[in-house]
C-alpha cells in the first residue's frame, strides 16, 4: 500500500458534509493499513479569496512534502490555490473535490468566473481527481476537465440500516449548515403555506453566516412560525441520530448539492424526503424523495402537504427511501476506491 499525505484546512472534526467525508476517509485509509500523514492547513486556506501571506504559507507547507508520496488535497484548498503554486509542488496531487468552488452561492460573477477557470486549470496539474458523485464528475467534465481522469467515490454511511422509527408526532427535520445554499429560507416559506396542518420543524445545523442566521430568525417571526420552527444549532452525534429517528419527514430545500450527505442519512433512516432538484440531489435520493425546483416554495409546500396529509403516500415513499438507503456504500468501500487511485499513480 502506498503511503500518502492528506491536507485538510482547519479542524477536520467539524460536522459538515465535506469535513465528515474527509475525516472518515482519513480514518478508513489508516484502518486499511495505509500510512497517511494528516497535514492540517490554516482554516483560511479554504477561502475563495486569499492574501499573499496566506498563499505563501500554504504553498510552503505543501512544497515541503516528500515528492515520492501522493498528496490528497482538500477541494476548497485546491480550487483556491493559484495554478502556479500548484504546479510547483513536487508530489503528485490527488484533488478531493465535492463541487466547484466557483458555483457557491453569494460570489460575485467576476469571482465566480475566476475560480471556475482557475480550478479547471489546476485540474490539469493534478495526477488524479476524486469526486463524491457522478453529477459532480459530469459538472467538471462540462467545465472542461477530462472525465477519464475523474473517479467517483460516493460517501459511506456508518450507522445501522433499518432502525425502527420512534413516533414523536408529525416532526419535520432539516439538517444543513446555516448557509444560503441550503435554502432554509425556502423551507420556512414553504412551512408557512402549510401552517393549517399539525407539525413541528427542527432545522439542525451549525451557524456559518451570522447574516443568514439573523435572516432566518427574522423570517420565522415574520411568518408567524415562532414556536413551531426551531433553529436547533449543531447537535452531538447521539442527539442527531435521535432527531432522525423521531422525525416523520425529512425536508431540505437546498439550492445545490455536490452529493448531499444529510439526504443519504435520511435515506438510511427510512425517512420520506422532500427536497430540491439542484445539483446531485436527484442521483443521491433516487426514488426516495419528492423533488421541487430550487427556490420554488409553492411546489415544496405542496409536497409537504401531500406527505403530511396522506399516510399511505408517506409510508410508500418511506419504503422507497429505506430501499435506497440499503444500497448506499459504507466508508471502507469509499476508502478502497481512493486506495486504488493512490496505488495506480
Amino acid at each position: 500500500m502506498r503511503a500518502c499525505a492528506f491536507a485538510i484546512p482547519g479542524d477536520h472534526r467539524q460536522k459538515t458534509g465535506g469535513f465528515i467525508y474527509q475525516r472518515r476517509l482519513l480514518e478508513e485509509l489508516r484502518a486499511s493499513g495505509r500510512s497517511v500523514t494528516h497535514v492540517r492547513l490554516p482554516a483560511e486556506a479554504a477561502s475563495a479569496e486569499q492574501g499573499a501571506v496566506l498563499r505563501a504559507e500554504v504553498a510552503g507547507v505543501l512544497e515541503a512534502l516528500p515528492e515520492d508520496q501522493p498528496l490528497i488535497l482538500d477541494g476548497l484548498v485546491f480550487a483556491a490555490m493559484q495554478t502556479a503554486d500548484l504546479a510547483r509542488l513536487r508530489c503528485p496531487v490527488v484533488a478531493m473535490l465535492h463541487h466547484p468552488m466557483g458555483m457557491e452561492q453569494g460570489l460575485s460573477p467576476e469571482l465566480s468566473r475566476h475560480l471556475l477557470a482557475q480550478e479547471i486549470a489546476n485540474i490539469r496539474h493534478a495526477a488524479a481527481v476524486v469526486v463524491t458523485s457522478p453529477h459532480t464528475k459530469r459538472t467538471y467534465a462540462a467545465l472542461g476537465a477530462d472525465p477519464d481522469r475523474i473517479t467517483v467515490a460516493l460517501p459511506g454511511y456508518d450507522g445501522p440500516r433499518d432502525l425502527p422509527s420512534v413516533e414523536a408526532g408529525p416532526r419535520i427535520l432539516s439538517v444543513g449548515l446555516l448557509a444560503r445554499r441550503k435554502g432554509h429560507d425556502v423551507l420556512i416559506r414553504s412551512l408557512s403555506r402549510v401552517a393549517d396542518l399539525d407539525w413541528s420543524a427542527h432545522i439542525v445545523g451549525k451557524s456559518f453566516d451570522p447574516e443568514v442566521e439573523a435572516e432566518l430568525q427574522a423570517l420565522i417571526a415574520e411568518t408567524g412560525l415562532a414556536g413551531r420552527v426551531s433553529l436547533a444549532g449543531e447537535l452531538p452525534d447521539a442527539g442527531l441520530a435521535a432527531a432522525y429517528r423521531e422525525a416523520r419527514i425529512f425536508a431540505l430545500a437546498t439550492r445545490y448539492e455536490g452529493y448531499g450527505m444529510a439526504l443519504a442519512e435520511a435515506l438510511c433512516h427510512g425517512l420520506p424526503i422532500v427536497t430540491c432538484s439542484g445539483g446531485a440531489v436527484p442521483d443521491t435520493v433516487g426514488q426516495g424523495a419528492l423533488l421541487a425546483p430550487p427556490d420554488d416554495a409553492e411546489t415544496f409546500a405542496d409536497h409537504l402537504r401531500h406527505l403530511l396529509s396522506d399516510d399511505a403516500a408517506r409510508a410508500e415513499l418511506a419504503r422507497k427511501a429505506r430501499a435506497e438507503g440499503r444500497a448506499l456504500p459504507r466508508w471502507p468501500e469509499t476508502a478502497a476506491i481512493m486506495g486504488r487511485v493512490l496505488d495506480a499513480l
